[in-house]
């Protein structure tokens, strides 16, 4: 954001016009923003409040009511830890006995907003200029938060107990960073600052490739209703589980962890499940149980095994019970085709079909407009591999 923008919203004048929005809706922002130019605002200022209001709207999802009062950027707001995740790492850090974490990379602050939540003084630093003077708005209510513009790796870590670390994963174009070493600050010099504060939690991508994991952390992904939202990497008195790998699963039953029965290291290789034949259920993994390898963790819980060696998908005799995985019903199975595909749909007079699948190229939108399909009933079908065959497998949910 232009830091003239930023210093306008921040400015009493730009502060009150904010409080003074109604809330913010599509159809109405045009007519807003011409009446507010009309009586004399500052159309740069109107501008830059209207963009504040739709972003926080937006934020509803992530931040909950304090979306109403927050400063963001869309970047930022694309980066930001989810409430409900903030929350988790919080109560790592409390429980850890951390009194002054170092938020480094904070961002526009959700994290320290919620380790102050839980009694934990922060020191929050972020290296964008704009981004860090809308942190510092956004944290002034909190007692024992400062927040400072300044280099994650060049700030001082006398009397800080823990840190954690939120690095950037996007380009200045907005396009992800894959490679950890890309992050800024990147991984291996975010990963030294165990020799000066060992009590170190990292927040990364969830695609991070397993063999980048350093043996010695606890890596968690974590889904939130069904959206895999990130990877966390965390050490020692952050860690009570020890070393290894586990799930974390946020939804309308509260939270499960899903983890090896034994501490393995981060870095091991995943184990391998149990191929079965095709059976009464389907069951669909969470993608964080996926992303942790723990799908044949997840299968011996479950009492099922894999349809294919390398695909996540389960079967049993039984729906599961459990956060971890959804169970379908399977109503029938037939080799992929998509003149067989068509006409089975239509016979059942399909109209809605929802397409899911693992181990196929087929693309679900193409597929569905070469379907034609016109009926009034709908259906779910997955596409995958069974011994080496395409298949459709129909199912129903459980």
């Amino acid at each position: 954001m232009d830091p003239s923008a930023v210093a306008a919203l921040l400015s009493p004048e730009g502060r009150a016009l904010l409080e003074g929005l109604p809330p913010y809706a599509e159809a109405d922002a045009l007519r807003l923003g011409t009446a507010l130019r009309a009586r004399g605002t500052d159309p740069a200022l109107v501008a830059a409040a209207l963009t504040q209001a739709r972003l926080r709207q937006r934020a509803r999802a992530k931040f909950g009511d304090a979306a109403a009062t927050m400063y963001l950027t869309p970047a930022g707001l694309e980066q930001a830890t989810r409430r409900e995740v903030a929350a988790h790492h919080a109560r790592r850090y409390a429980a850890a006995g951390a009194g002054m974490v170092a938020d480094l990379g904070c961002g526009l602050g959700g994290d320290a907003m919620a380790l102050a939540t839980a009694g934990v003084r922060v020191l929050a630093v972020e290296a964008d200029a704009a981004t860090a003077a809308l942190a510092a708005a956004n944290l002034a209510r909190f007692p024992g938060v400062e927040a400072r513009h300044g280099d994650a790796l060049a700030v001082s870590l006398d009397g800080v107990d823990a840190v954690f670390a939120d690095p950037a994963r996007r380009t200045g174009g907005g396009r992800r960073v894959f490679d950890p070493a890309a992050y800024s600050p990147p991984l291996g010099a975010l990963l030294d600052l165990r020799t000066r504060v060992p009590d170190l939690g990292l927040k990364v991508a969830p695609g991070i490739p397993h063999a980048a994991l350093p043996a010695d952390a606890h890596a968690q992904w974590v889904s939130v209703d069904g959206d895999v939202v990130e990877a966390g990497l965390w050490f020692a008195g952050l860690a009570p589980e020890g070393p290894g790998r586990s799930a974390l699963v946020l939804g309308p039953r509260g939270a499960a962890v899903l983890a090896e029965p034994a501490p393995v290291p981060a870095d091991a290789p995943v184990r391998a499940g149990q191929v079965r034949p095709l059976a009464a259920f389907l069951h669909e993994p969470d993608g964080a149980v996926i992303r942790a390898g723990l799908v044949a963790r997840l299968a011996e819980d479950l009492g099922a095994g894999l349809v294919n060696e390398d695909i996540a998908y389960l079967t049993g005799d039984a729906p599961a019970a459990s956060p971890f995985a959804t169970s379908y019903r399977v109503l029938d199975l037939f080799d992929f085709g998509l003149k067989r595909l068509r006409e089975y749909l239509r016979t059942r007079d399909v109209g809605a079909l929802t397409i899911k699948k693992r181990g196929t190229a087929v693309e679900p939108e193409q597929l569905r407009r070469r379907l034609g399909l016109a009926g009034r009933a709908s259906a779910t079908v997955v596409l995958t591999r069974l011994a080496g065959r395409q298949v459709v497998i129909v199912v129903e949910p459980v």
